[in-house]
């Protein structure tokens, strides 16, 4: 089992960057896929990015793709999404998760609370 919380969100300008990151704790992080999903006002959890459990294969929304990179530092239990290139369409609730298989269509079981992107144009 492990506990997650988000960090990093925050209000930047179209085409800016920011870097989320997911510090994780419990006593087997590494075994976990981990992920990103957001949730705008009204809408329902979408998928973002995933990254298995070595960091060695990534997973992408199309609509993130070449602009985000998802990545992890196992020694450090700690997910991130560089988010580059930003548009007022991720504007979101940006969320963490962590589960047994990665992808788009895996099970997440564990989540944080998360942190707010708000991107202006």
């Amino acid at each position: 089992q492990v506990q997650l919380a988000e960090s990093g969100g925050g209000l930047v300008q179209a085409g800016e960057s920011l870097r989320l990151s997911c510090q994780a704790s419990g006593p087997s992080f590494r075994n976990y896929a981990m992920a990103w999903f957001f949730q705008a006002p009204g809408k329902k959890r979408e998928f973002v990015a995933a990254i298995n459990w070595s960091g060695r294969i990534t997973y992408y929304a199309d609509s993130v793709k070449g602009r985000f990179t998802i990545s992890r530092d196992n020694a450090k239990n700690t997910v991130f999404l560089q988010m580059n290139s930003l548009k007022p369409e991720d504007t979101a609730v940006y969320y963490c998760g962590a589960g047994v298989v990665a992808g788009p269509e895996g099970i997440y079981n564990y989540w944080g609370q998360g942190t707010q992107v708000t991107v202006s144009s």
